[in-house]
């Protein structure tokens, strides 16, 4: 039996997905899918800008016709609604006390010719820039000789990301820009690897500020835009103290 029974069920989720940015008027702009690799196994690793950042991934993947199984927290999958449907799709839950459960999914996953998603920076970013890494991603692609393919997401934070930001303002632009593969060799240093992801994501990021359609209303609209692309978004520094606050509220309200 195929470890992937329900593949129809994930393409009916991506057709409801479709629809629903078709209902609020999205403007989609994929740039470089053809990086995605038409069969074969490859890690894809994004910039995490807000909660619906999985549907515009696979958005990215569908263009190859192909599915992605993306890494995501525990929580996610305890969750009585999101848990089944993330299951029945084949995702892979992440475990951050002990990821090794995880990585073994992952690898078989490869083994089996799947892409697998993976978000680097492993929580939302509320500077809107990229935060530091952790290795995942890279030790995938070293370990398991995969393609690691960059792929960079703009502006999905102005349809629903934390701190309460949410719009279902019609006509937002967003950008998926998917960059060349970094083919690692066996004997690479993941942390080298890791390092160089962060580079051309990096530059595909700013690449697409710079070439972004959309501007701000107003001031108080310049909330999305990065505090180095003279937004009002919070610096780095204040991004990392209000995922702190944020993570101490979520553990006192658990106690």
């Amino acid at each position: 039996m195929s470890a992937y029974p329900h593949d129809r069920f994930y393409r009916w989720v991506i057709r409801a997905f479709k629809a629903l940015f078709r209902v609020l008027g999205l403007r989609l702009e994929v740039r470089g899918s053809s990086s995605i690799p038409s069969d074969g196994p490859a890690v894809l690793a994004c910039n995490h800008l807000s909660y619906l950042d999985f549907t515009f991934v696979g958005l990215a993947g569908s263009r190859r016709r192909r599915l992605i199984r993306f890494m995501a927290k525990t929580s996610v999958f305890d969750h009585r609604v999101a848990g089944p449907l993330m299951r029945a799709m084949g995702h892979i839950p992440v475990d951050r006390a002990s990821g090794a459960a995880a990585y073994r999914k992952a690898a078989r996953a490869l083994a089996d010719g799947q892409l697998v998603g993976v978000f680097p920076e492993a929580t939302i970013s509320r500077s809107f820039t990229l935060k530091s890494f952790k290795l995942g991603a890279a030790t995938l692609a070293v370990r398991e000789q995969v393609p690691l393919i960059p792929v960079v997401l703009w502006a999905p934070q102005r349809t629903f990301t934390v701190d309460k930001h949410y719009s279902v303002r019609r006509g937002k632009a967003i950008v998926i820009a998917v960059g060349e593969p970094i083919i690692a060799r066996a004997d690479d240093d993941p942390v080298k690897i890791d390092a160089e992801l962060r580079r051309r994501m990096d530059d595909l990021l700013v690449e697409a500020w710079r070439t972004y359609p959309d501007q701000p209303r107003d001031d108080a609209d310049r909330w999305w835009v990065p505090a180095v692309a003279g937004g009002s978004a919070p610096t780095l520094e204040v991004a990392a103290e209000l995922e702190r606050a944020a993570n101490e509220r979520r553990l006192r309200k658990a106690s």
